[in-house]
């Protein structure tokens, strides 16, 4: 079911152990040959195909489409909340769930800029409602409910593979040029295991990360399927939760 489209009565009729989805998503650069909404898109149609799964099951909230995306700032076109002004936003959406009574929340995720400040919203939030072993306090990034197996890429990058195989399924009308000229601009991290702080320009003069020139439409399809299957086990498996425990 999709919040937007219900009324404040059929909201309120609603089981308050039933899961409740809050998709965020981004508008910030990806490369040269995918649009800026490309995190948005993605997770929308992620979020449709389990949605259609999903049924009376589940309740996805309207998709979040501002993230956390100071990182690609340096590139025209990236709009984005500050780190610590997102966290509150994302406290603040899950927050308003829990004081309606709902008591199983999932920030399914879009955008690597999100992961960290929205780990620490969920951080926060138990901790504030630490008397309370009723509360499901999720987070997740879509593209860690599945393994995709027989890719280039074993993991998800920027405007790469991945991605740029899912928009060619999606709206192949908004790829620009052809990808299979483009290179693959590896995704390591120097000083591994250490974190090290970064922006994109520091990373990519071209915005992308990984390796697009494999991308195709029947790999993004693949994707799809897959993403969207892990969403559906991650909400059966919220679903089946005894309300009470940690396992």
């Amino acid at each position: 079911m999709y919040l937007a489209n219900l009324t404040w009565p059929a909201i309120n009729a609603l089981s308050r152990d039933i899961p409740v989805v809050i998709p965020i998503a981004a508008v910030e650069q990806h490369g040269h040959h995918l649009p800026v909404y490309t995190d948005s898109l993605l997770l929308g149609e992620v979020v449709r195909r389990s949605e259609a799964q999903a049924g009376d099951r589940a309740l996805f909230a309207p998709l979040q489409w501002l993230g956390n995306s100071d990182h690609h700032i340096d590139f025209p076109g990236t709009v984005s909340a500050s780190p610590r002004l997102y966290l509150d936003l994302l406290r603040d959406l899950a927050e308003n769930f829990i004081r309606h009574g709902f008591k199983r929340i999932l920030f399914l995720n879009g955008h690597g800029g999100n992961i960290i400040p929205a780990k620490q919203a969920i951080f926060e939030l138990r901790q504030k409602y630490r008397d309370r072993n009723d509360l499901l306090l999720l987070f997740a990034s879509y593209w860690d409910l599945a393994k995709p197996e027989g890719y280039v890429q074993t993991s998800m990058q920027h405007a790469c593979e991945w991605e740029t195989s899912m928009i060619m399924t999606l709206a192949p009308s908004l790829v620009v040029g052809d990808p299979a000229k483009l290179e693959t601009i590896p995704a390591g991290y120097a000083f591994d295991p250490a974190y090290r702080g970064w922006t994109t320009k520091d990373r990519t003069p071209t915005g992308h990360i990984g390796s697009p020139e494999h991308a195709n439409p029947e790999k993004g399809e693949q994707l799809f399927a897959l993403f969207s299957a892990g969403v559906g086990n991650m909400l059966a498996q919220i679903g089946q939760w005894d309300g009470r425990s940690w396992l």
